[in-house]
């Protein structure tokens, strides 16, 4: 099988245990993503959101024989309890998703057996599911210690510049972080 993972975040710099057998492709779907969730060490990480502009996303094959390999794969890597699997998103089987028919469409067109992809929901002030309006981001990452400033900065500075969001463009300019060389690096374009 032909598995392909999705990344727009940590997954690319990264991947940690994820099986990666390819190197990150800037052809991935065009999805809606945005800094909208604050991380339990600090960041902003980028999250599917609906309703926000969309970016095309990154993608690498992974070495696993099974759909269900590669969903416990991402599930591994993301630290995602086994009782919430909507968190990890799949096609062709997988729990339902808004993105779903946009990433087949996408993976039809790459000629994907299947497709993974992290669906950690949007989280804000502590609720899961609340999506921080621009100036909430901002208050957030001003009040974070410096330790975990640190860390919020480095996971925007990372992040590639294919991820390039109203939010992110709001904080590189309040900030004044801006993406380090290596979020630049010369992607493969396409498998």
């Amino acid at each position: 099988m032909k598995i392909a993972c999705l990344g727009w975040g940590s997954l690319i710099w990264k991947p940690a245990e994820l099986p990666v057998a390819s190197d990150w492709f800037a052809d991935g779907p065009w999805l809606p993503i945005e800094f909208a969730r604050e991380g339990d060490s600090g960041e902003l990480a980028t999250v599917l959101c609906e309703g926000v502009a969309e970016v095309q996303v990154l993608w690498a094959y992974l070495a696993v024989a099974t759909l269900d390999a590669a969903r416990e794969a991402l599930r591994e890597r993301e630290g995602v309890p086994r009782e919430q699997p909507e968190c990890i998103g799949s096609w062709p089987e997988g729990p339902s998703s808004p993105f779903q028919s946009t990433i087949a469409n996408w993976a039809h067109g790459q000629r994907l057996d299947a497709v993974v992809w992290t669906a950690l929901p949007p989280r804000s002030g502590g609720r899961n599911g609340h999506q921080p309006s621009a100036e909430e981001a901002l208050t957030y990452l001003r009040t974070l210690d410096a330790e975990r400033q640190a860390h919020a900065r480095d996971y925007i500075q990372r992040t590639p510049v294919a991820i390039d969001t109203p939010y992110r463009r709001l904080i590189e300019e309040t900030f004044h972080w801006a993406p380090l060389p290596e979020a630049s690096l010369d992607i493969g374009k396409s498998a």
